[in-house]
């Protein structure tokens, strides 16, 4: 089997401007692209392919494959071994391929246990860097994420107050993901009037859509969607 045809190719975190030239390149020269789609209910979506047709890609050459919002891993793992198989017999078959993934796909993305499979097959599989969702919402914001000295703390879930004020205390910066998963914390942080900068953005880089506020009660008042992000600073 083949194995220089098969690419990870990060998008950035929505806007397209955001994809690199060197991930567009290759997007380009792929007879076939595998998107991820998420289900909530009749809702589907897929902002990876999004990303392409607004770019412009041929739509004839993506492939969809669902990945199910759900603790239980079993459905997801299932998922991501199956588009593995698809993959492989693709390149048997002598074309080139490549997997998306929003943000970059080596940073808290689903899409990268597709690689992992692969891998598993003894098959090899380059990565192309995109652009993360945090680092795009620096950039929004106008803000030095870390500076100096300063170290970076990134929670994906389940954190306490008590770790958010201790990172602070060591002159940390705290990215915290997933925050529709993570409300309480949000609260307990407005309500303690801690000396901090909360930084609150919601689908950065996407039209229409992007939110950013750093007014604490304005936080309180936002229904949290699954693409939003926080980043506490103490202040300057």
């Amino acid at each position: 089997m083949k194995t220089d045809n098969i690419f990870c190719i990060s998008l950035g975190p929505g806007d397209a401007g955001l994809i690199t030239v060197k991930a567009w390149k290759t997007l380009q020269s792929m007879d076939i692209v595998f998107c991820p789609v998420t289900q909530v209910g009749e809702n589907i979506q897929s902002r990876a392919k999004d990303i392409l047709v607004e770019l412009g890609f041929d739509t004839a050459r993506i492939e969809l494959f669902n990945v199910p919002m759900s603790k239980n891993r079993s459905k997801a793992q299932k998922e991501y071994s199956d588009v593995a198989q698809q993959i492989a017999q693709y390149v048997d078959t002598g074309r080139q391929v490549a997997f998306v993934a929003e943000g970059d796909s080596g940073f808290y993305s689903s899409v990268h246990y597709v690689s992992d499979y692969l891998l598993e097959m003894g098959v090899s599989v380059q990565h192309i860097a995109g652009v993360p969702a945090f680092i795009a919402c620096g950039a929004l914001a106008g803000m030095h994420i870390v500076k100096q000295n300063e170290a970076l703390l990134v929670i994906p879930s389940n954190t306490s107050i008590d770790e958010v004020s201790k990172a602070l205390s060591e002159n940390k910066t705290v990215v915290l993901m997933k925050l529709s998963m993570q409300k309480d914390i949000i609260q307990e942080l407005v309500n303690n009037k801690m000396d901090v900068q909360l930084h609150y953005f919601e689908n950065v880089g996407i039209a229409d859509k992007e939110y950013y506020t750093c007014n604490h009660e304005d936080i309180l008042k936002r229904t949290i969607p699954y693409f939003s992000i926080l980043i506490i600073r103490k202040k300057d």
